[in-house]
């Protein structure tokens, strides 16, 4: 058999994975007209294709990788972790990387999320989360608050319970008989200004709407999840920090539990390293994956506090939390992790986002005034925009401009007509040029009719 380390032509690639690699996140017909990147290797910002071609990584590989691709401090970390230990399992045994990465996450919210459970990823983090605020009431004696509230247009994942606290119909609506719906209440995405409105006034009115909610079902619902200041797969729909403020503060009213989804957020992407300290507040519960490793390995974490944890300490099993991943804790996951946090620490990373992303967006200025762009808008390392009218307002624009931007140097994958950036947070003036450059010239040519 072949193995994975021989060179292989892009094109006899594609053939293999289309007869064996059922894709993710994809409506397998399409890869008829457009058919998949052969990816061969990773370094730095760009990925390079199975025939030497490269491709700057405009969205972090769906938004996991942080200092680029093949980075040598993670890379050594995992080497060194590889010689010890790979893996062991976590029920019934420890080991140093789980310990010493829930000790440096907990400290990243100065102890007050002291409690670290893990899992492989972002679905599974939220299953974990909304299960241990059920099983909390429950063993406080108060099961009848078994009730969730989600955000409008919010995404969470695509398993079962994920699914019903996510309000995107493409992901959800085909498993609907199967699902527990959540209550919803208004999103508060800024986009929603009327003339003369903030991005506060929305969040206001949204708060609102939470408002109402818990007064007439609060004594039922046991939290609320929410994604802090980005709603991602809702064309990162963005809003003001007052609403996490309001949120908080109603949760406590009204003795409910805030679940923050930061599997997307996390780790700098808003320019803090939580997205919720922009609001000066913690959850009770915090969803972390994707950039946790760094883009290496798949790993999540729920951290919750003290009282969540306490309320599951018994000598009665029943009482435990006895959710369960073989791969829980994997050694070089956190391993991999592990190494991330140091980069955070041996360097000012956020500073060095600052200049990276202000750069990024001066260069991409002038869409501000193009007449089929709207709402150009950044939050920390995250830019977005949306396309308006133009020559094709088919549904099919995301594949169109996600073509035009591979041949003009970039991975690039708009949800909708948002398109946005979300790369590594390792770009030199050079790269920031080339990721500008290949965003407009597919901006251009996707608006083209005789480029359809």
């Amino acid at each position: 058999m072949q193995g994975v380390t021989n060179p292989v032509r892009g094109d006899a690639l594609v053939a293999r994975s289309l007869r064996a690699v059922w894709h993710p996140c994809t409506q397998m017909k399409h890869h008829e007209s457009s058919p998949p990147l052969p990816i061969a290797r990773g370094a730095g910002a760009w990925l390079y294709d199975a025939d030497g071609r490269r491709y700057l990584d405009g969205i972090s590989s769906w938004w996991v990788n942080l200092f680029g691709h093949a980075h040598p401090a993670i890379n050594a970390a995992l080497v060194d972790q590889l010689a010890t230990l790979e893996h062991a399992m976590l029920a019934g045994c420890t080991h140093e990387p789980a310990v010493a990465l829930a000790e440096r996450l907990s400290a990243r919210t100065d102890g007050a999320l002291g409690h670290a459970f893990f899992a492989s990823d972002g679905a599974s983090a939220v299953e974990i989360a909304l299960k241990m605020s059920f099983h909390f009431w429950r063993n406080g004696g108060q099961p009848d608050k078994r009730e969730f509230a989600c955000v409008e247009h919010g995404y969470h994942g695509e398993t079962l319970g994920a699914l019903g606290v996510t309000d995107v119909a493409l992901f959800r609506d085909a498993y609907g008989p199967l699902l527990r719906r959540a209550h919803k209440v208004a999103s508060p995405d800024a986009r929603q200004a009327a003339p003369g409105e903030t991005a506060a006034d929305v969040a206001a009115r949204a708060l609102a709407d939470v408002a109402a909610l818990f007064e007439t079902r609060g004594a039922s619902i046991a939290a609320i999840i929410v994604e802090p200041l980005v709603q991602c797969a809702a064309g990162m729909a963005m809003h003001d920090p007052a609403y996490l403020r309001g949120l908080r503060a109603l949760c406590d009213r009204h003795d409910v539990h805030l679940i923050a989804d930061e599997i997307a957020v996390g780790f700098g992407r808003t320019g803090s390293f939580f997205a919720h300290e922009q609001a000066g507040i913690r959850p009770d519960l915090l969803c972390l994956s994707k950039g946790i490793t760094g883009g290496y390995l798949p790993l999540s974490v729920v951290l919750c506090s003290d009282r969540v944890h306490d309320a599951f300490y018994d000598d009665d099993i029943a009482r435990g939390f006895l959710h369960s991943h073989s791969y829980t804790g994997n050694p070089l996951a956190c391993r991999a992790a592990l190494a991330t946090l140091d980069l955070f620490d041996r360097h000012d990373v956020l500073a060095g986002n600052r200049a990276r992303f202000d750069a990024l967006a001066a260069a991409l200025g002038d869409l501000a005034s193009h007449r089929h762009v709207a709402h150009l808008r950044r939050c920390g390392a995250i830019l977005a925009f949306d396309v308006r009218g133009g020559a094709h307002a088919d549904g099919g624009f995301a594949r169109r401009y996600a073509r035009h931007a591979l041949a003009a140097g970039a991975l690039l994958r708009p949800i909708g007509r948002t398109v946005y950036l979300m790369p590594p947070y390792v770009l030199d003036p050079q790269e920031i040029a080339c990721l500008a450059s290949a965003t407009l010239q597919a901006l251009e040519r996707s608006l083209d009719p005789r480029q359809a």
